[in-house]
């Protein structure tokens, strides 16, 4: 089973390594050459970005605000982005890979149709656990991108709910689930899933941690995948409570 701490240790969802990564693509764009600076002035970008749109909203946030609040000059970020919407996209773009390479990453050589379905809901609950301001700013955020942007979030949304219908298609294939929709399935794992990053203040108050909430998600879920008359070995939960 895959743990919260054992994915922690295998992925690094540090603000530096999200910089990292958003530099590495977009250094040819960014005038600051110097990498440690840009690195550090990237990391508070983001984060004053975040703190912003999660709290105003984007669309009512300005470039003046950013700058206040990251505390760079607007010169400083105009080295670093052209726009609000050179910034979104570089946001936006960046948690799009990183949630594709995370999935993939957790799911290389787990070929067993149960637990490989096991392994996606915990990765994908982890990976917005961790990044949680993340994902509640691109899903409050979708529909004020414009129409390329919109299009690319709405192809990375679908792509999560792909990976656990091929998940299902694999199973049944394979005879071990039943007859159920793989298309509706997985757009209703989906939805269970966001509900884990856009309503923690409800989770909190329950005092349900990552893994509880994982293992909650595989138990109601699962049962409806198995072809009747079959039985998996339930989920184990680590924890109940919050850390």
């Amino acid at each position: 089973m895959l743990t919260l701490k054992e994915f922690r240790s295998q992925v690094d969802l540090s603000r530096m390594a999200i910089c990292e990564a958003v530099y590495a693509r977009h250094h040819g764009h960014i005038q600051v050459k110097k990498k440690p600076t840009a690195l550090r002035n990237l990391a508070r970008i983001i984060d004053a970005t975040l703190a912003l749109a999660n709290r105003t909203g984007f669309q009512a946030m300005t470039l003046r605000d950013l700058s206040r609040h990251s505390g760079l000059s607007m010169g400083a970020l105009y080295a670093y982005i052209g726009s609000k919407e050179e910034l979104v996209r570089l946001i936006q773009e960046y948690g799009r890979d990183l949630t594709a390479r995370v999935l993939c990453d957790c799911l290389e050589g787990v070929e067993d149709p149960v637990q490989r379905f096991r392994t996606a809901i915990r990765a994908w609950v982890y990976l917005t656990d961790a990044l949680q301001d993340w994902f509640f700013f691109s899903f409050m955020e979708a529909r004020h991108l414009g129409k390329e942007q919109m299009e690319a979030a709405l192809q990375g949304d679908l792509r999560t709910e792909e990976v656990f219908r091929d998940i299902i298609l694999d199973g049944q294939a394979r005879g071990l689930f039943g007859d159920v929709n793989p298309e509706l399935t997985a757009a209703g794992i989906n939805a269970l899933l966001q509900d884990w990053y856009l309503k923690r203040w409800k989770y909190r108050r329950l005092k349900m941690t990552a893994e509880a909430y994982a293992d909650h998600v595989i138990a109601m879920v699962e049962p409806s995948l198995h072809k009747p008359g079959t039985v998996a070995s339930a989920p184990t939960s680590a924890a109940t409570s919050t850390e």
